[in-house]
């Protein structure tokens, strides 16, 4: 009894980042390594317990990518044509994502927020 009481407290303890992020339409507001700005959204779907299907939208442009958290971060990798590019977000209390994202090759990194609606 005891092994399936301190199971079932291992997994809701796994459970709870996930359940932390949300899966739903987020609005982000972001700069792009060169300094340039722009706005879409993201759709993040739970696909496993601790793993996310990405799909931001911005402008004519859709970019798919994965994501997955760990703790209190979130982090997400994509294509941006040819080249391999990822992000790192905090969650915070209030279901904002937060981060940092960069592409190979690249000597900045760009800022996102996506916010959920």
């Amino acid at each position: 009894m005891k092994r399936l009481v301190l199971a079932a407290g291992l997994i809701l303890a796994l459970a709870a980042p996930a359940a932390a992020q949300r899966s739903g339409i987020y609005d982000i507001t972001g700069t792009n390594p060169d300094g340039s700005q722009y706005i879409g959204t993201l759709m993040v779907e739970q696909v496993g317990l601790l793993s996310f299907r990405l799909e931001w939208t911005i402008g004519p442009d859709v970019i798919q990518g994965v994501g997955m958290v760990s703790g209190l971060s979130f982090a997400s990798a994509f294509s941006l044509g040819q080249n391999p590019s990822m992000g790192v977000y905090e969650l915070l209390p209030n279901g904002q994502l937060v981060g940092q994202w960069t592409t190979i090759g690249a000597f900045a990194a760009g800022q996102e927020t996506a916010t959920p609606r």
